[in-house]
């Protein structure tokens, strides 16, 4: 598989399965098809819209009507399949997935337009991390970005993994699997496990 192919491939991934967990969102809040349409394209393509905005570049999905078109694909497929193919915690791990293979998409992609490698990797996590982030904020919900839990350290790991890999000199190819599996990883363990930074306390108030 060249790169062209693999980039490719993560930038659908990641817009599939958010736009999964957007659709998937608006039917559990039990909301109508069009919302549902709206929320999955709305996190398909938030991050990337976004970095797109910030880099200077086209953004992305108005170049290319096959994306909106995959998006409302995906919530026609969860608004007629049976509510039991998507309990449990597939919103979870289809976020999961999504904020991976999106944060090293987006590292990639601004390398690409000759942004240096830190602004990259903040940029790969704003990829990963926005989509999420629009859809919380649209359903009313607490927004993961906002709670201790593991989620933004995730998607930086993802992307400055892929950062230093491609340092080394590894391929672009076993940079993007190897940053895209960690990420995937460290954040599985977190919905599996809870895992959590530490919350700021602040000072103790003298008495």
């Amino acid at each position: 598989m060249d790169t062209q192919t693999l980039v490719r491939l993560l930038d659908l991934s990641g817009i599939a399965v958010f736009a999964l967990s957007g659709a998937l969102m608006a039917v559990r809040l039990r909301q109508t098809l069009i919302t549902a349409c709206f929320f999955a394209l709305v996190t398909g393509v938030g991050g990337g819209s976004v970095r797109d905005l910030l880099i200077g570049a086209p953004v992305f999905w108005v170049q290319d009507g096959a994306i909106a078109a995959v998006c409302i694909a995906i919530a026609l497929i969860v608004w007629i399949t049976p509510e039991r193919w998507w309990q449990g915690q597939l919103l979870e791990w289809a976020d999961a997935v999504g904020l991976a293979a999106y944060a090293v998409f987006g590292t990639a992609k601004a390398l690409a337009w000759g942004v240096p490698p830190v602004p990259a990797l903040l940029m790969g996590v704003i990829t990963g991390c926005v989509g999420g982030t629009i859809r919380d904020i649209l359903a009313g919900v607490p927004s993961i970005i906002v709670r201790p839990e593991i989620y933004v350290t995730a998607a930086a790991l993802a992307s400055g993994l892929f950062l230093i890999l491609l340092w080394i000199g590894a391929g672009t190819a076993v940079a993007a699997v190897t940053g895209a599996s960690a990420g995937f990883i460290l954040r599985g363990a977190a919905i599996r496990w809870s895992l959590a930074l530490p919350a700021y306390k602040g000072p103790r108030e003298s008495r």
